[in-house]
Order: C-alpha cells, then sequence, then structure tokens
C-alpha cells in the first residue's frame, strides 16, 4: 500500500513539472545553490517608477526582464503601493512586517510573517504596509518582472 502511495505522488509530481526540481534541476539563471536573507548585503535599488519614493527592490535570483525571477521587495511602514498589475502571475510571502494586499473583486487580506499569497497574472492590486515596521516580501514571478499602473477601482 506505502509503495502504490509513494508511486502515485511520483506521478502527480512529474505531471505537475515538480519533479525535476526535485531531482535539482536549475530555475532561472541560476545553476548553482544560493542563500539569501533580509539581513544580507544586499543591493537595494528602487522600485519601477510607478511606485511612490521609498519601495526598494532586489534581485534575489535570475534575470527580471526573463522568466522566474525571484526579487524581495521592501517598503516603510505606512507606505501604499497603488493599484497596479504584472504581466506575470506572482507567489509571494511576508517576510517581515504586516501587509494589506487587496485584489480586484476580492476582499482584503492583512498578510504576517510567513503567510502565502498567490496573484493572478494581469489582475490589478494594492497593498499597505501597516503598522510601524517596514515590510519586506519575497516574490517569484514566473514570467518577466513588470508593474503598469491601474485606473480605476478594484472593488
Amino acid at each position: 500500500m506505502m509503495k502504490s502511495r509513494i508511486s502515485a505522488l511520483g506521478m502527480v509530481l512529474s505531471l505537475a513539472g515538480v519533479a525535476p526540481l526535485l531531482a535539482g534541476a536549475a530555475l532561472g539563471a541560476q545553476t548553482v545553490p544560493i542563500t539569501r536573507s533580509v539581513s544580507s548585503a544586499l543591493q537595494w535599488g528602487p522600485c519601477p517608477a510607478i511606485f511612490p519614493t521609498g519601495c526598494q527592490i532586489t534581485v534575489l535570483n535570475g534575470d527580471p526582464s526573463k522568466p522566474n525571477a525571484d526579487v524581495f521587495l521592501r517598503v516603510p511602514g505606512g507606505y501604499a503601493l497603488p493599484a497596479h498589475s504584472h504581466t506575470s502571475a506572482e507567489r509571494m510571502i511576508l517576510v517581515e512586517g504586516q501587509l494589506m494586499v487587496r485584489y480586484k473583486g476580492a476582499a482584503a487580506s492583512v498578510l504576517t510573517p510567513g503567510q502565502y499569497a498567490f496573484g493572478p497574472a494581469g489582475l490589478p492590486h494594492e497593498a499597505r504596509c501597516t503598522g510601524g515596521k517596514s515590510c519586506t516580501l519575497f516574490i517569484a514571478f514566473e514570467g518577466p518582472v513588470d508593474a503598469s499602473p491601474y485606473v480605476g477601482s478594484l472593488k
């Protein structure tokens, strides 16, 4: 019984495209293992021009102009990321702070450290770093990293 469960799991992982990752295949441009932390000596730069001053971003892995780049995005407490969208889906985990995120047509959600969020490609959203601490968000993009302003209601 256990052997059939393991075989079924292997088949599911293969179909989902996860098996190559477990076998050590590289993603993006990175071909060797790496580790990064928020406290390490990362080179931070400004976010795309659609975001107000104070937003910072650093590339953790990959080339932001190509698929599968990973970044940290950091904003000060009280900072609001205006409504925007991406051509890529994004997978996010809040690393530090408390972040309210709202996607068009959905209720706002408050993320605390360790919580995951998924943003579908093209879906407008906004965020605000609540509380006095800065917010750092890990974001894995499926496609190239971009951001386009969104004008309109998110309701």
